[in-house]
């Protein structure tokens, strides 16, 4: 079978797509051929709706408009803030942009404040092909799937502190980058890991810049998101993301997981032994100060331990009265997390949940 060869100037070839070296296109399975997350295609701009560009593979954020073309991957969002999306069924005259990484999928639900606006619609012009005819998937392209889970760790190092949130935009990524920037001026080298989410590097960029060695994201294996993956695909996606990190030989690793404790891969992952066991310490980022405290609370009933509460909440100086008046964690603002005195705060935390351990076994508590 023939396939049509594409012109790289004539697309956008989005960031998800960097390892995609094929511009072989298959237009006569775009009905037939039912696609798994990750599977490439060419897409035409129909209407620009919510997303007015594309992140291509330098990183930089390109215009779209009506008649162009993109070279993007099917895949599946959660975004409480912004969009619900998934995996076609079948083949549909129009899909949606579910995320600006190049995730392309069909919109179930848009937050109320893109209703006017409404989404962006493409066209599936045909799919990605090798010379075989086999569709492109990227996930793991010019990598090798693990097998193995990761294991739980025998050692205290590196440190493995998880950065997570009440939900979306609660402040996650900024307390990561923050807590980097302390842990950097004290002497630590920092790796960092954002284990779930959306394909777009805004947030591992950031945390880069303010100190992290070595930053990477599910994206680096090929996932256009983690949304819907089973837990065992993420524990393995984790080893891999986690391995590399190792390759530095960080003295902490800083893991941020997306969205809020409620979401189902976050939720999947807190409550997976193994997932857990690898844990020191949960920074936790919350939006307001009752959020702050149950969030906090549900961490503590896991048997986590929280080092402190953060994020836009601390934005607030009554509101971070509200916690520190009525609940026991520690409020830890901006500029404490970037203080290099933040290496004595990790080591406080850990000593008072050894002690809370000690106090529960004298009393007979499991």
């Amino acid at each position: 079978m023939k396939f049509h060869k594409i012109k790289p100037s004539n697309f956008k070839r989005t960031i998800i797509c960097k390892n995609v070296s094929s511009t072989l296109v298959n237009k006569s399975i775009k009905r037939t051929h039912l696609p798994k997350a990750g599977d490439v295609a060419i897409f035409r701009i129909k209407e620009v709706g919510k997303h007015t560009r594309v992140q291509t593979v330098n990183g930089n954020n390109r215009y779209i408009l009506p008649g162009d073309l993109i070279m993007a991957t099917f895949g599946n969002r959660y975004a409480t803030e912004q969009l619900e999306g998934y995996l076609p069924t079948e083949y549909c005259t129009n899909y949606q942009i579910l995320g600006q990484g190049g995730v392309i999928g069909t919109m179930a639900s848009i937050h109320s404040k893109f209703e006017l606006v409404g989404p962006t619609t493409v066209s599936l012009v045909g799919y990605i092909v090798d010379e075989t005819g086999q569709v492109i998937n990227t996930k793991y392209l010019n990598h090798e799937a693990p097998l193995e889970l990761i294991s739980p760790s025998t050692t205290q190092t590196p440190k493995v502190i998880l950065s997570l949130g009440t939900g979306m935009d609660s402040g996650k990524t900024t307390s990561a980058a923050f807590l980097t920037r302390g842990l950097k001026l004290a002497k630590k080298k920092v790796a960092y890991i954002k284990l779930t989410g959306t394909a777009y590097t805004k947030d591992r960029a950031m945390v880069r810049d303010y100190g992290a060695k070595i930053s990477l994201d599910f994206s680096d294996f090929g996932f256009p998101s983690t949304y819907m993956c089973s837990t065992r695909e993420l524990l393995i996606l984790y080893k891999y993301l986690f391995d590399k990190a190792k390759s530095i030989a960080p003295d902490v690793i800083v893991v941020e997981i997306a969205d809020g404790l409620l979401q189902r891969e976050t939720s999947a992952l807190l409550n997976d032994s193994v997932f857990a066991q690898n844990v020191f310490g949960v920074l936790f980022s919350a939006t307001d100060s009752m959020s702050a405290i149950s969030g906090a609370n549900m961490l503590k009933e896991l048997n986590y331990n929280v080092i402190g509460v953060t994020g836009l909440f601390t934005t607030s100086p009554l509101m971070v009265d509200e916690v520190r008046n009525t609940a026991d964690h520690k409020v830890l603002l901006g500029e404490e997390l970037m203080s290099k005195e933040i290496i004595d705060t990790l080591e406080q935390s850990k000593k008072t949940v050894v002690f809370e351990n000690k106090m529960a076994a004298n009393n007979g508590i499991c």
